[in-house]
């Protein structure tokens, strides 16, 4: 018997904390989800200057990273590809290359704390050699039939060396669909969460992952697959055609300047887990303002971010977890 799409849940409530984000509440540390950069070179630490406190991790330093957060409560991460020293191609074709560095974290990750939840980015945009988040035609459009089958590949790929959850950031029509079937006709949609970056805009406010990922496409931009920030409509159609495709759990990047989207997302998918992205801009402007002397910065995170839970998000991708690791200790 094959399984319809739509019939497919267990996969958004396999793993014990996604359950927890099934459901409404306050503030609490299994509300975080920490991006993470894992990059090529496996003894790596290096700091991001444009994303304060942040560092690109190779796997050998992943124990000594992760393992006093997961000591203060980190429940789960999402990891970040950043391939330095492989050759990029046309079609990304490092992204699931079973010996690069986000399946060498999973695995890892998998053995040295059994109970953290792993998430992974599913983009092409850092393995390509154009930097764009899908695979083009000759005449440099995306072609969006082949991008979501190769997106899928390697969401399948991911999900295969152990990988809780699979989260496309890429915004091609129709990915989530081919991902969910591809997932399903492999036996892991009941295993593994599906998290799509349903509401994704082009904003101004990914300068410094661009730094952290080196991500920036060698032409043109991303707004022909991005929302537009006005086009609330759009997202709404946008939140709507994820959940119908089989989205898990349903995505709002990025989240302060978009704090209506969220609500609208809410309201449209009020039986879904809503998660919102407060992004690298996003941060470091708070972290900005404080040194500054604008504000203190737990104040304006605290506000920032419980902005956001008010907004609908049970699940929040922040640079501050580490800190609320600290702060929502009782």
């Amino acid at each position: 018997m094959t399984l319809d799409i739509s019939s497919v849940l267990q996969g958004g409530y396999n793993h014990p904390l996604s359950r927890q984000w099934q459901s409404r509440r306050g503030l609490d540390k299994s509300m975080f989800m920490y991006p993470i950069f894992i990059t090529d070179d496996p003894a790596a630490r290096v700091e991001i200057p444009s994303l304060p406190g942040q560092c690109r991790w190779g796997v050998d330093r992943l124990e000594e990273f992760i393992g006093p957060l997961v000591k203060k409560g980190l429940k789960s991460v999402i990891i970040f590809g950043v391939p330095l020293a492989c050759e990029k191609d046309a079609l990304g074709l490092p992204a699931d290359d079973p010996k690069g560095p986000v399946i060498l974290a999973i695995k890892k990750l998998r053995a040295l704390f059994p109970a953290l939840f792993i998430a992974t980015d599913v983009c092409l945009c850092e393995y390509t050699s154009h930097g764009h988040c899908g695979v083009l035609d000759e005449d440099g459009t995306i072609n969006a039939v082949q991008s979501a089958k190769r997106i899928a590949e390697v969401a399948v790929a991911y999900a295969r060396a152990g990988a809780h959850c699979v989260a496309p950031s890429d915004m091609m029509d129709g990915r989530i669909k081919v991902i969910k079937r591809g997932l399903i006709d492999r036996g892991l949609g009941n295993k593994c969460l599906l998290m799509s970056y349903s509401a994704k805009f082009a904003s101004g406010l990914y300068g410094p992952f661009r730094d952290a990922a080196g991500s920036a496409p060698s032409f043109g931009d991303r707004k022909c697959y991005q929302l537009p920030p006005g086009a609330k409509g759009l997202a709404r159609r946008a939140l709507k055609r994820d959940v119908a495709e089989g989205a898990d759990i349903i995505m709002v990047k990025p989240a302060l300047p978009y704090l209506d989207i969220l609500a609208d997302a809410a309201q449209l998918a009020p039986d879904h887990p809503l998660a919102a992205y407060q992004v690298s801009g996003e941060y470091a402007m708070i972290v900005a303002g404080a040194r500054a002397g604008v504000y203190d910065l737990r104040v304006m995170a605290f506000e920032t971010t419980e902005s956001i839970v008010r907004a609908g998000a049970t699940l929040i991708l922040s640079y501050f977890t580490p800190q609320f690791l600290d702060w929502l200790e009782v």
